[in-house]
């Protein structure tokens, strides 16, 4: 149902004057079984928004929601929805004359083209653009799973609906494609579709991101150790981010990792580096808390790998670095992914627990928080300078001055040397002397003057 398309950097077939529509869905598992909310927003190429719609999904009587305990939709919900196809049309016509987006494509593809199948619908494949691989070539991240993705944009963290998140995998792609420079590897070929009966829609209410605590924020640190485990670090994020794990939320990991086909030692092992890399998090400040030793316990005693933080005890008071960027060019993407793939705390607003504000070159210098910060005592840094103050890398190397300027005092002598010889070749030449010496007083003439000019050029080397 929808066709990935390449994309490269500059030089490719540029976005301008095409519209993108973004797509988000709930659904029953992580298996390509049932829809139960999908959610569209289409965009120009500037951002401007031109038009969005969601709604739950009926997947049929009596076909359970899936976990609840991560979307929020019920059975009850979902029995006053429409089905699938009922829905298609509006969405269809919604992505008329667009390039499809999506976090994660081929899964998306998959529920949609499922579900597309069971009605024997027959779609045109429709251009698609996946952020979360373009978002690998722009920038470095522990994860990708969206809730990731999105704070090293500079973009809200989506909620719990649909539509919050296609509304963020919107953002998402008018930052990759602008300030990124992403391009087409070819112009995209957008299929002729027709205007389809608009069916019911029923959308739920947009319940907006709760503000994270420090097992969400620390989830946005924890390296995924293998491709494919983004999704089921993704359920195991949704459900540790109110650092709680209940039972009826341990039984639905249970059920979707079976469903998905993961067997018991599979499950156990993700969940042991799910937790050792948050331990890893939790010390790698060099603070951790009581409440974070304790949430961490708690945790893994749910997952059943206690043992991994057994051991696991507060530190003496500190204050870990907390760094805000503020800005909305690809350098400042980049270093709020350089904060995250660092282990250092990225955060969202300026409170007193940050300890360092970036600002790029389109903060504005009155801006409130510049002046906020400095009653905070926080350090205020340009983007440039921020990786070496926060000890991302080292400073750089300084030269004595008097060595340069004595390498190039000593470059200017032997570039005096070498005319000069030069100089004494041609007097010699022409007196009639023999021409051997004169051959090699010219290569010692040369060669000093090639060395003098190397000594007194400016090091870009």
């Amino acid at each position: 149902m929808i066709e990935s398309l390449p994309l490269l950097g500059a030089g490719g077939y540029p976005a301008q004057g095409i519209d993108f529509t973004a797509l988000e869905i709930r659904t029953t598992g992580l298996r390509p079984g049932r829809v139960v909310e999908l959610a569209a927003v289409r965009v120009r190429a500037d951002g401007v928004l031109a038009g969005e719609l969601t709604t739950l999904v009926n997947p049929g009587p009596g076909v359970p929601p899936g976990p609840v305990v991560l979307h929020g939709i019920t059975r009850e919900e979902l029995d006053a929805a429409p089905s699938f196809g009922a829905v298609l049309g509006s969405l269809l016509n919604l992505c008329r004359g667009s390039v499809v987006v999506a976090h994660d494509l081929p899964f998306l593809a998959a529920f949609l083209g499922s579900e597309a199948a069971r009605l024997g619908a027959r779609v045109p494949v429709l251009p698609g653009v996946e952020v979360l691989t373009a978002a690998r070539s722009a920038v470095r991240l522990p994860n990708y799973r969206l809730a990731t993705v999105a704070p090293a944009f500079g973009v809200p963290r989506p909620g719990p609906s649909a539509l919050s998140g296609a509304r963020t995998v919107a953002q998402l792609a008018t930052g990759l494609f602008g300030r990124h420079g992403f391009t087409f590897a070819a112009r995209p070929v957008l299929p002729t579709l027709p205007t389809f009966a608009a069916g019911p829609l029923r959308p739920r209410e947009d319940v907006p991101a709760a503000e994270p605590g420090w097992m969400a924020e620390a989830v946005e640190r924890v390296v995924a150790a293998r491709t494919g485990e983004d999704a089921y670090l993704d359920l195991l994020a949704g459900v540790v981010a109110d650092q709680h794990l209940s039972p009826t939320e341990v039984s639905a990991l249970a059920a979707l990792a079976d469903e998905a086909g993961w067997d018991g030692e599979s499950v156990r092992a993700t969940h042991e580096r799910f937790v050792t890399a948050l331990r890893a998090v939790a010390e790698g400040d060099g603070v951790v808390t009581a409440a974070e030793a304790r949430e961490l316990r708690q945790v893994a005693t749910a997952l059943g790998v206690a043992e991994t933080v057994r051991d696991l005890q507060p530190t003496a008071a500190g204050k870990p670095t907390r760094v805000l960027v503020l800005g909305t060019t690809a350098a400042a993407d980049q270093l709020r992914a350089r904060v995250l793939a660092e282990g250092v705390q990225l955060a969202k607003k300026l409170t007193g627990s940050v300890t360092h504000l970036v600002a790029d070159t389109t903060v504005a210098s009155n801006e409130p928080r510049l002046g906020r910060a400095g009653e905070l005592g926080v350090a205020v840094l340009g983007v440039r300078e921020a990786p070496v103050a926060l000890g991302f890398e080292p400073p750089p190397v300084a030269r004595p001055i008097v060595a340069v300027q004595g390498k190039r005092l000593g470059g200017r002598v032997l570039m005096g040397v070498g005319l000069l010889l030069m100089f004494i070749v041609v007097i010699a030449m022409f007196g009639g002397e023999a021409l051997a010496g004169g051959i090699v007083l010219a290569v010692l003439g040369v060669g000093a003057l090639l060395g003098g000019w190397w000594l007194t050029e400016p090091e870009t080397r």
